[in-house]
């Protein structure tokens, strides 16, 4: 029986100091000296990629070889396994090639000699002018009149058609009654 208003006593006794609890693990470990003077060193293996197929190629040169039914696009899908090209050639693990720069190229500098001699102030008063220029030839054709079918049939006439007095040939032998 409990006693009252307390649970009631677990009746096992629990194992000796020197009981492991868990699993286990037969290891070696030597401490510090050893983790400082044998490291275990992994060598990386070398990481060969399976690219997809490249079933665009394939379905081109299925096409250039004459394959015109499923079957037969099958079988050269089969025999010619074209693989896409690997593009990523910056992947985690991979050389980077001789030469390549990462990030943007620097501005190039503006030529001091330029701003002693006030040269875009030059080529901005040349580009005003010329555009200055654009606009009096638009605004001038502007004014003019556009000449459209009246005013062309006003200077230039039609020749006036003379009157043929031709008949077919079929009214010229028509019986008449006497």
């Amino acid at each position: 029986q409990p006693e009252l208003g307390k649970t009631m006593r677990n009746c096992y006794s629990l194992p000796g100091p020197d009981f492991t609890y868990g699993m286990y693990m037969h290891k070696r470990d030597g401490g510090v000296p050893e983790a400082i003077g044998h490291w275990d060193s992994v060598k990386a293996k070398p990481h060969i990629r399976v690219m997809p197929r490249d079933f665009v190629a394939m379905g081109r040169g299925a096409v250039d070889e004459g394959c015109t039914t499923a079957r037969e696009f099958a079988l050269y899908y089969k025999f010619r396994d074209i693989r896409l090209k690997d593009k990523d050639i910056l992947r985690y693990g991979c050389k980077i090639p001789p030469g390549m720069t990462f990030g943007r190229p620097p501005r190039p500098s503006t030529p001091f000699f330029d701003l002693m001699q006030h040269r875009y102030k030059e080529l901005w008063m040349e580009s005003q002018r010329a555009r200055t220029v654009v606009q009096h030839v638009v605004k001038k054709k502007i004014g003019e009149v556009r000449e459209n079918r009246t005013t062309f049939l006003r200077t230039h006439p039609l020749p006036v058609k003379e009157e043929s007095f031709w008949h077919p040939q079929r009214f010229e032998k028509v019986w008449a009654p006497h």
